[in-house]
């Protein structure tokens, strides 16, 4: 099974492989077999998908097989960077303070992850309120006025034009529409799933006012903890880069770190090649020489991590209490269109009368 393949899973199911995670550390830390402790572990599960994972771990354990390649057969449970650690672990002897890292490490990006939904949930939940009122005055409201406008000999103005049209389009093609949007979201995600067409996208993703700071921001967090972590843990640099790779999400800088990994690979040092790439920040590729010259190139990738993770945290708050008004102006200037649209003909007519 290819190594790029995601981990995805509910909210339940990462809560749980978190607990479990830091279960199974303090167990093994009190001096209980990991048999035993794999067992006491899936025995506090509640019955569902990762009870039965743990579980089969559990048997190839007592089969004779390494945790870290038990584990390695559950790739939508337990992440690359996760067996890579426990193999680390395992070699060092340091299984329970890396598991103790692992369960530290999830815990950091559902953070992470949690933070950025609950600062986009605000203006989602407005658009789609934007789009039911729409779709209720174009059903409802706009069709009861077409039959009046229609009786009128003058020429309509042309805001009422343009709301005419629109209605007309909503009512009698809405198939058509719909099949339209279907047919782009398709296209989208089948672009997405070409190499090339995924490069583009996650280009402009960087690119676009506002979301590619963010963006950039999100993703450079996420590579510095990670990395950090896995060094911290006894994994090599090269092991190190191929399984940060593994797990961005974002091919530029996945290209990038090829880049890296390839130099490295050649004997050159870890902080030229990122800064030939022109991805990583200033900040980072500091950072990462300042690491390479006293030793301490984990520590300051982590620190590098809390840096943005702190600077996406006043993004996001900034974003939000830029939207807030930004959606509501959006919002009214619709509705206010489709109204004044609607009555400037009765104005009209009153004039006449």
């Amino acid at each position: 099974m290819s190594s790029r393949r995601r981990f995805r899973f509910g909210q339940s199911g990462r809560a749980q492989l978190v607990l479990s995670t830091r279960q199974l550390a303090t167990l093994v830390k009190a001096g209980m077999p990991l048999l035993r402790a794999l067992r006491t572990v899936h025995e506090q599960l509640d019955p569902g998908p990762l009870r039965e994972v743990f579980g089969q771990v559990a048997r190839d354990v007592e089969a004779g097989v390494k945790l870290s390649e038990a584990l390695s057969h559950h790739p939508r449970w337990f992440p690359v960077f996760y067996v890579n650690m426990v193999r680390a672990g395992e070699l060092g002897g340091l299984l329970d303070e890396i598991l103790k890292r692992l369960a530290e490490l999830l815990e950091k990006q559902a953070r992470l992850r949690e933070r950025v939904k609950s600062a986009l949930m605000y203006p989602a939940f407005v658009m789609i309120a934007a789009v039911g009122i729409l779709i209720v005055l174009m059903a409802f409201v706009v069709p009861t006025f077409m039959g009046m406008f229609s009786e009128l000999e003058a020429a309509l103005p042309w805001p009422t034009q343009i709301l005419v049209v629109a209605c007309t389009v909503v009512r009698r093609w809405w198939v058509i529409v719909l099949l339209a949007l279907a047919a782009l979201v398709v296209g989208a995600r089948t672009l997405a799933q070409t190499r090339g067409g995924r490069r583009l996208i996650d280009r402009a993703m960087l690119r676009a006012p506002v979301i590619g700071s963010l963006t950039e921001r999100l993703l450079i967090a996420r590579f510095a903890r990670t990395f950090g972590t896995l060094i911290s843990s006894g994994v090599p640099i090269l092991s190190a880069l191929e399984t940060v790779r593994a797990t961005v999400t974002n091919s530029v800088i996945d290209d990038a770190l090829r880049d890296v990994e390839h130099s490295l690979k050649i004997g050159e040092s870890l902080t030229r090649p990122m800064e030939l790439c022109g991805v990583f920040p200033p900040l980072v590729t500091r950072m990462v020489a300042l690491g390479e010259e006293t030793g301490q190139l984990d520590r300051m990738m982590v620190q590098v991590a809390d840096s943005y993770e702190e600077e996406v945290d006043v993004q996001l708050a900034g974003l939000s209490q830029l939207l807030e008004p930004l959606l509501i102006v959006f919002v009214g200037g619709v509705v206010g269109f489709i109204v004044i649209a609607m009555f400037l003909p009765l104005i009209s007519l009153t004039k006449l009368l």
